[in-house]
């Protein structure tokens, strides 16, 4: 039986026998960026630069500087309005998490800007948490020099969270920085066009870009807590990839809305209603020229539907009810039944002109109709009553 010593001898040699573990290469070899020495420490910056005329997408990068910000800044609502368009700084975060607060961290900040006629895209990276005095030193001039930040759903995520590393290292946090979320213009244009309007789905349905081998963005914080513990960047490439196109997709989106804004003759009937949604809050006119503009284009569907009784709405207050009348009666003849555009049309020949005949046969059909489309009992009740006040309206004359 072999002795303890024995033992202990065959474990050396099958030790000594398997080769060491190779250590892993740099992340900045990986990652093809290099270490800036910010003062603060190291931070890994990769850095790369696109002509004008790249398209990303259906659209050339350049088409972003040219877009009119006075009026996207109203039409967004934003609280301060977007200065130069060629000192903006595109900004998007990969963080550790979704949850916020002060457990959360970006590890890598993706950013473009213009630098004379090319878009630069740098990315700053945290190799460890002890990196970020480096990366937020490395932020700051971005932001000083900076005359305004353009990102997508920013304005609940990527700043606040940006604000509060700043804020708990002690630095300041630009204050009055005038910003643009373009999720907010968005979400008036193509809500009603598309399930849902996070990024990818308007990268794919409205810049005409399908992403290949793209990363989920709630696996991100997993492959970077995985390369921490292995210290292995090579599944980092995919966040970085995913990061690039993100900042990328803004400036494209940026350039759609600036050419959307300036001019319609590219736009189709939905793109014009929900232009007119975009501009309604800021400027009236406006959106009730795109409404018009969508229904002469051949708007259709539930959405044609929304916009000719919105229309109708504007018109009636402005008491220009012959318009607001064409528009009820063209609403009525929807194919599902819709108890607005009657009730509408019932009012205003009873109450406009008086013509209680007429607003009674209105009502009339509209229980018929609502009828056959098995409406709430609220609706029939509604008419029956109004039906009922117009029969004894007409009683009353004779």
């Amino acid at each position: 039986m072999p002795s303890l010593d024995d033992l202990r001898r065959v474990i050396r040699r099958i030790e000594t026998a398997r080769p060491p573990h190779a250590a892993p290469r740099p992340a900045e070899e990986i990652l093809g960026g290099e270490l800036h020495d910010t003062g603060q420490g190291q931070v890994l910056v990769v850095r790369r630069e696109f002509p004008l005329s790249h398209r990303h997408g259906r659209y050339a990068l350049g088409a972003a500087f040219e877009a009119p910000l006075d009026l996207l800044s109203a039409a967004a609502r934003a609280e301060a309005p977007v200065g130069d368009p060629r000192g903006l700084l595109f900004l998007d975060t990969e963080t550790t998490g979704l949850a916020g607060g002060t457990g959360t961290y970006a590890f890598l900040v993706g950013a473009g800007w213009l630098e004379g006629d090319r878009l630069v895209l740098a990315q700053y990276f945290m190799r460890d948490f002890d990196d970020e005095p480096a990366l937020l030193e490395a932020l700051g001039p971005l932001f000083e020099r900076a005359s305004g930040i353009v990102t997508f759903n920013g304005a609940g995520f990527d700043l606040p969270l940006l604000e509060t590393r700043f804020v708990l290292a002690r630095r300041r946090w630009p204050q009055g920085l005038a910003h643009l979320d373009l999720l907010r213009p968005s979400r008036r244009v193509w809500t009603a066009r598309f399930d849902d309007c996070r990024l990818a789905t308007l990268e794919r349905e409205v810049l005409g870009l399908e992403r290949e081998d793209d990363v989920p963005g709630a696996l991100i914080p997993a492959l970077y807590f995985d390369f921490l513990r292995s210290r292995r960047a090579a599944p980092l490439v995919r966040v970085f990839a995913h990061n690039r196109d993100d900042v990328l997709s803004l400036v494209s989106l940026l350039g759609w809305f600036g050419r959307a804004l300036a001019v319609h003759d590219h736009l189709n009937a939905d793109e014009l209603a929900g232009l007119g949604r975009l501009w309604e809050p800021a400027d009236l006119d406006r959106a009730l020229a795109c409404y018009r503009a969508a229904l002469a284009a051949g708007l259709a569907g539930a959405l044609a539907q929304w916009v000719r009784l919105r229309l109708a709405a504007w018109e009636k207050r402005s008491a220009r009810w012959e318009a607001a009348r064409g528009l009820w009666e063209e609403a009525s003849r929807h194919e599902a039944f819709d108890p607005r555009p009657w009730e509408e049309l019932a009012k205003f020949h009873e109450h406009r002109r008086r013509d209680f005949a007429t607003a009674r046969a209105i009502v009339e059909r509209a229980l018929d109709l609502a009828g056959a489309a098995s409406a709430p009992t609220s609706v029939l009740d509604a008419f029956a009553h109004r039906r009922s006040r117009l029969t004894r309206r007409l009683a009353a004359r004779g």
